[in-house]
């Protein structure tokens, strides 16, 4: 299990666009890394927007933002056009980032058990450590609390 202090976990996954992104290549920067459960619903839709209406404040001290989930590269499309999102959002279908962080977790909803992401987000320092981790995330405030420690 991942904790605040270790080195975060090396990747590369595609980006919307075919775009491969590569962890590493972001070192001297901040990172708001965050995994959340699907593309255009209430949530995670709220928690996307919150973090395109930050972008400007994320930019000036020095940080990005890389949301992950399951979903395939092309509903990762639309929802990045129709929400106008200014990040990339990250294709792990087969799950290995989201495991390898700890994230892909079993959940329970209206009485049906299944695997799934446990929204979290993990804050990447420009040495690559993880500063925090912020669990089971509320969506509401968060990108505020996010901004915070950045």
């Amino acid at each position: 299990m991942l904790k605040e202090g270790d080195k975060a976990p090396d990747f590369i996954l595609k980006d919307t666009d075919g775009n491969t992104i590569h962890l590493e290549d972001y070192l001297g920067s901040s990172v708001v890394l965050y995994f959340y459960p699907r593309d255009n619903t209430p949530g995670c839709t709220k928690e996307a927007c919150a973090f395109r209406d930050a972008m400007r404040t994320i930019k000036e001290r020095q940080a990005i933002v890389l949301g992950v989930s399951h979903d395939n590269c092309e509903s990762h499309k639309k929802f990045r056009d129709e929400f106008k999102l200014n990040f990339p959002l990250l294709c792990d279908i087969e799950k290995e980032i989201s495991m390898k962080y700890g994230v892909y977790v079993p959940k329970k909803m209206h009485g049906r058990e299944f695997m799934g992401i446990d929204r979290t987000t993990f804050l990447i320092d420009q040495d690559g450590m993880i500063k925090k981790i912020f669990k089971k995330v509320e969506v509401e405030g968060h990108v505020e609390e996010v901004l915070s420690l950045l």
